[in-house]
């Protein structure tokens, strides 16, 4: 029990901000919707359960995938965060999909009303808000590895766009969801002042597809990107990083070859180097354990290094490999 208390402070912060804050606003919109019987609020609603439901998988998800290698899982947990997100993904697919349902039911029934206006209203905003608050804890948690004068203030936000793609899984879908969940509140937002002061009554139904269609987007990104993280995927960027540093050790000839997979938000790191073969075994210990510190002070998130030796040959290996993975 300790133990998973432990790991549970371990997880994805935003993750837990969002379950949390999208609970509370899934609940609010439930009342709306049983008061009110407007279908973008019912699309809203179901969007604000699905995220809620994901995003507490996300959490516990990444909090075990830090557990401990076991004698049983001798390579870790670290692909759990991504076997996590690709069943999370089927409970957003599925909410997606009945929310573009009602939708088209809507727009084939659209009727005009503006009893509970202002409640909508009222709700939705509420809703934009506190869902753009976690929206920029995400972005913060992307952010996090680069200068701090770089990301002042409202920087923040252009620059979480452009490093999403290199963004911990768990807080990649928090991203991607909230921009969609800001974006449909305000969308349904626009639908119900359309619907109700002009006479384009269905506008809160084609919302309702609107939205579901987004959140089917956002199914299809994280399901390739987990997919990919779950078979295990390179980390190009950190290959041509990790390689120049340990290229750089004066004892190193060349290497053979470079691997660095990502496991869930952690990296495995593999290299076979070439050095002189007339080093004793006392030697080459010591540059594998030089190495190897290097590497984990350098680059955040190594888990674990795993170094092979073998004699220079005299060809230098690294440049054209070096050039293959990039």
């Amino acid at each position: 029990m300790r133990e998973s208390f432990k790991l549970l402070k371990l997880g994805s912060k935003s993750a837990l901000w969002a379950a949390i804050v999208n609970t509370i606003v899934a609940l609010i919109k439930t009342v709306a919707y049983l008061i009110t019987g407007n279908v973008a609020m019912f699309a809203e609603m179901m969007h604000s359960f699905g995220d809620a439901a994901n995003q507490l998988f996300v959490f516990i998800g990444s909090a075990l995938s830090k557990k401990a290698p076991t004698d049983r899982f001798p390579a870790g947990f670290g692909r759990l965060v991504n076997l996590v997100l690709l069943g999370a993904v089927l409970v957003v697919g599925v909410l997606a999909y009945e929310t573009i349902v009602e939708g088209i039911h809507h727009i084939s029934d659209a009727t005009h009303s503006d009893d509970w206006f202002w409640l909508n209203i009222g709700v939705l905003g509420a809703a934009a808000v506190l869902e753009a608050t976690v929206l920029y804890k995400a972005m913060q948690e992307i952010t996090e590895h680069l200068p701090r004068e770089k990301v002042k203030g409202l920087k923040v936000i252009p620059e979480s766009y452009k490093h999403v793609r290199d963004a911990k899984p768990a807080t990649k879908l928090v991203f991607l969801e909230d921009n969609v969940a800001v974006g449909g509140a305000v969308l349904a937002l626009l639908a119900i002042i359309i619907s109700t002061y002009t006479p384009f009554h269905s506008a809160t139904g084609y919302a309702s597809i609107i939205i579901g269609v987004l959140l089917l987007l956002v199914v299809g990104r994280i399901f390739l990107d987990n997919a990919a993280g779950a078979l295990g995927v390179a980390d190009v960027k950190m290959q041509a990083k990790i390689g120049s540093k340990v290229f750089a050790h004066p004892q190193v000839s060349d290497i053979q070859d470079l691997d660095v997979i990502k496991e869930g938000d952690s990296l495995h790191v593999e290299l076979t180097l070439e050095v002189d073969p007339k080093m004793t075994i006392e030697q080459a210990d010591d540059i594998k354990d030089d190495i190897e510190k290097k590497i984990k002070e350098s680059v955040a998130n190594v888990t674990d290094v795993v170094i092979e030796f073998d004699e220079d040959d005299g060809v230098n290996t690294w440049d054209k490999i070096k050039n293959v993975k990039e």
